[in-house]
């Protein structure tokens, strides 16, 4: 059973074409990544724009749709759960991430 105090929902643009990996055991994984603009107005008056990142993951057959379906720049809607993990980055370092893993995924047409 899913947690469901891990829930996201997210609107945003793709940055970039999704990057569609085979993986060796046959599974299928879609890397995204989209951009979400805040906007606020500060004391005096000016307007800023802030842009957030964030990293998104879709397995098998959500990939496969992935591939066939979503472009840089479509503004979509995502649903699922945060996943953090480490790996070692080429120089040794440790490397820290959070991405989204997506259980749902749409054009937005709202």
């Amino acid at each position: 059973m899913q947690n469901s105090n891990n829930k996201v929902q997210l609107i945003g643009n793709l940055g970039k074409d999704p990057k569609i990996i085979q993986l060796q055991n046959g599974s299928s994984l879609a890397k995204l990544e989209i951009a979400i603009n805040n906007t606020y107005e500060t004391e005096a008056g000016e307007t800023i724009k802030k842009t957030q990142w964030y990293s998104l993951s879709a397995w098998n057959k959500l990939a496969e749709i992935v591939k066939t379906k979503f472009k840089k720049g479509q503004e979509v809607k995502i649903e699922g759960s945060l996943n953090t993990r480490s790996y070692l980055d080429k120089a040794g370092i440790v490397r820290h991430i959070t991405e989204v893993n997506c259980h749902h995924i749409e054009l937005n047409r709202a």
